[in-house]
């Protein structure tokens, strides 16, 4: 029995830990700072092996006193990523592994610094994107003798969606607003490269629908940093339907909201109605060299809500813990193998489809050649 600890127990954070407690094989210390977030837990999941306590994450003394309560194995954090800094360095404290979800650049790189030379595993951008879709990328490029151009294009999105947004709220605001409006990284020419979110353009078109795709931060995760100079092209892109990016970029640019993310956070949580009717859609393209002809090689999947538990779980919610769970599980069973920083892209993609948890992003997967 693995003894670990879940912080934030929001759309992801409820599910991670049902995942866990309902595989038999992990205790879990659920802890939220909203005592009516803690009270609807404790009545939603009940298991023997859940114990949902109030903490307030900020407080580093009160988040010490938690941990060390609950002496975890692993962290698990399912926070807004400005919380994360201080959880990180708790666990280095504690000797504990560390897993979290951000999409932050500068938050990631301080868990980088502060993982250097630990015993445990810091595991950053662990979920979907950034997380899954690194690893999917990674097994692609190994397909070939040399890459060229590799692109990542993930999207939550409404089944039917009804506003001028075409959008709902399935996941963090403030995440969303994060990817929007922060600096994004790729590879151009070889070179690691700073690039602006909300540009790049693009249309695609995945079983007849049209989608629009746009630059935004994060989703990369570490891939730019391990893959400089030796591929000539990499980008990560954010698909919505046709039409968001230009009102997006209204609020963001033209109103001037990404200097006032409060503001703009309210209006977004007032207007944009949330859905567990969503689908996730996963692309990735690799183009590059085998022996010696020009090839392209797709993976391109979409996945729907599932029930688990007896309780219908949104697609972002279900591939987002899957992919932290999968992560989880191939560490503390393998915990030899993971100490310090780890990436995403050091977890095959096959280890990940055949874990418990990875289960869940199977599905219809095609592949061109």
């Amino acid at each position: 029995m693995q003894n670990v600890c879940v912080l934030g127990g929001g759309k992801i954070g409820s599910l991670i830990a049902t995942l866990l407690v309902e595989s038999g094989d992990y205790g879990v210390t659920l802890g939220d700072v909203d005592q009516e977030v803690v009270t609807r837990l404790k009545n939603e999941i009940v298991h023997n092996q859940l114990h949902v306590g109030l903490v307030d994450v900020q407080d580093p003394i009160a988040l010490r006193q938690f941990l060390e309560a609950a002496k975890p194995e692993g962290i698990i954090s399912s926070l807004p990523y400005y919380c994360n800094a201080l959880v990180g360095e708790l666990a280095r404290e504690i000797g504990a592994h560390y897993f979290d979800l951000t999409e932050d650049v500068e938050v990631t790189r301080k868990i980088q610094a502060l993982s250097q030379g630990a015993t445990s595993a810091f595991v950053p951008q662990c979920g979907l994107a950034p997380g899954f879709i690194s690893i999917v990328a990674h097994d692609l490029m190994t397909h070939f003798d040399s890459v060229e151009i590799v692109k990542m294009r993930v999207g939550a999105l409404p089944v039917n969606p009804s506003n001028v947004l075409k959008y709902s709220l399935t996941w963090s605001t403030d995440g969303l607003i994060n990817e929007y409006g922060n600096i994004c990284y790729g590879i151009e020419d070889g070179q690691e490269v700073a690039l602006r979110p909300l540009e790049g353009y693009e249309t695609i078109e995945i079983d007849g629908l049209l989608y629009e795709a746009f630059n935004t931060s994060g989703g990369l995760g570490t891939l730019a940093d391990t893959f400089a100079g030796k591929v000539n092209t990499m980008n990560y892109k954010t698909l919505r339907y046709p039409g968001h990016c230009e009102k997006i970029h209204l609020l963001m640019n033209d109103l001037k909201l990404n200097n006032d993310r409060g503001t703009l956070k309210r209006i977004l949580e007032q207007a944009v109605p949330k859905t567990l009717q969503d689908v996730v859609i996963i692309y990735t393209s690799v183009t590059g060299m085998r022996d010696g002809e020009l090839f392209e090689e797709n993976y391109v999947k979409k996945i729907y809500p599932r029930t688990i538990a007896g309780k219908l779980w949104s697609a972002i919610q279900v591939t987002t813990a899957a992919g932290i769970c999968s992560v989880v599980d191939l560490v503390c069973e393998h915990s030899e193998r993971y100490r310090g920083f780890v990436t995403q892209e050091a977890f095959d993609l096959s280890s990940i489809l055949a874990n418990r948890f990875g289960q869940f992003f199977a599905g219809d997967v095609s592949r061109s050649t």
